[in-house]
């Protein structure tokens, strides 16, 4: 489908991408994938091609501007790899980026930045409890102010990139028993270093998808930090989570609109090549019809992606519609994986082969950065209804 806000730039920009995925990604997925694990120097590799510095000035090592389409580039071609996992982990610093780079001191961004940025550590954000996770304002982990300390109390789970990280910028609530304060009112944010006394971590291995991920739980046991690692104004953390989500859900979109275009090449390249009752597969109405409502799906999701884009260039905070994008995305995401399950018929169901990789993750994609459920509820309420 042509993309009328393509230029020369972006072009090339996402053609490196695209090469790089190719040639240093795609041919290790399945042996990273069975190992539940991939080389570190992976993540330099990746970093190397500037894919996380958006917005982020060039002293700290970003790229110094912002261009939502060269993001939904990345997300592309990260999710037409069909590297999940790998992708997951690698960019599990991109999420806690943007608050780093507004809210931290700076000898906390002049630390970290350069480090994240280059891949010689990483990073992840600390949200997701086990008592909650789309429903933020729930948070129990506490932070007490202790002098020119604040001691952390509590748990988070499923961090994706929480085992191999250096860096982390976890919520607590700092409200305590202040009733205008609970809720979304109480919530704060803070820079935790990963050999801080007090945290801990263990890994989560046996996942549905996502196999080369690294995902893990986070304790905090009278963990203490110092005042300074406060990240922006105590109680206001909420609204720094909530605006740093429509970046997530935007990149999550992008990612499944390049695990169906993934999903679609697959099935015409079996249909192609196999044979049924005498003819080619793909010469059969019935799989022709799946390929043509699959296509549709994807320009769809594709038109989709570059209007919110474009909506985000321009400045503005299209909430309502990030919100109905990424759930629009999983939702069509699901469809196209099983209706590519379908073409492939038992080919499909062994493993080693992307469409069983994305079958499995399809369900992640769907629940991660905000559930379709949340999403719906979420958007209807930004359209003030």
């Amino acid at each position: 489908m042509l993309n009328p806000f393509e230029t020369e730039e972006r072009r090339a920009f996402q053609d490196n991408v695209r090469k790089f995925m190719e040639t240093e990604i795609n041919p290790h997925i399945d042996e990273w994938d069975e190992a539940g694990s991939y080389p570190h120097e992976v993540n330099e590799k990746v970093c190397e091609l500037g894919v996380f510095g958006f917005d982020i000035p060039e002293e700290y090592g970003g790229l110094g501007f912002d261009d939502m389409h060269m993001r939904k580039a990345v997300g592309l071609e990260m999710g037409r790899s069909s590297a999940g996992g790998v992708m997951a982990s690698v960019g599990s610093r991109s999420i806690m980026l943007k608050p780093l780079t507004e809210l931290a001191n700076d000898e906390i961004k002049s630390r970290a930045l350069p480090d994240l940025l280059s891949g010689r550590k990483g990073g992840a954000l600390g949200i997701t409890e086990p008592g909650g996770g789309s429903d933020v304002a729930n948070i129990k982990t506490t932070a007490r102010k202790d002098g020119n300390e604040w001691v952390l109390n509590g748990q988070k789970m499923f961090i994706t990139g929480g085992m191999q990280a250096s860096y982390y910028v976890v919520a607590a609530r700092t409200g305590g028993e202040d009733p205008d304060k609970l809720g979304m009112g109480g919530i704060s944010l803070f820079f935790v270093d990963a050999d801080t006394p007090g945290f801990t971590r263990t890994p989560i291995e046996r996942k549905m998808g996502w196999w080369a991920s690294d995902t893990a739980t986070l304790y905090f046991d009278d963990c203490r930090v110092p005042a300074d690692h406060l990240m922006g104004e105590e109680n206001k953390g909420f609204y720094a989570i909530m605006n740093n989500f429509n970046y997530e859900r935007f990149w999550m979109a992008a990612q499944m609109t390049g695990m169906s275009m993934r999903l679609f090449d697959e099935c015409v390249a079996y249909a192609q090549d196999r044979q049924t009752f005498g003819e080619k597969l793909i010469r059969h109405q019935v799989i022709r019809h799946k390929l043509a409502d699959m296509s549709a799906r994807i320009d769809a999701m594709d038109a989709y992606l570059n209007q919110v884009a474009e909506i985000m260039n321009r400045g503005e905070k299209p909430l309502a519609e990030i919100s109905k994008l990424k759930f629009y995305c999983s939702s069509n995401l699901e469809k196209n994986a099983s209706e590519a399950m379908q073409v492939m018929g038992g080919a499909g169901y062994l493993r080693g082969n992307a469409v069983e990789r994305i079958y499995r993750e399809v369900k992640v994609q769907a629940i991660g950065g905000g559930s379709e459920e949340i999403m719906r509820d979420l958007s209807v309420r930004l359209m003030g209804l």
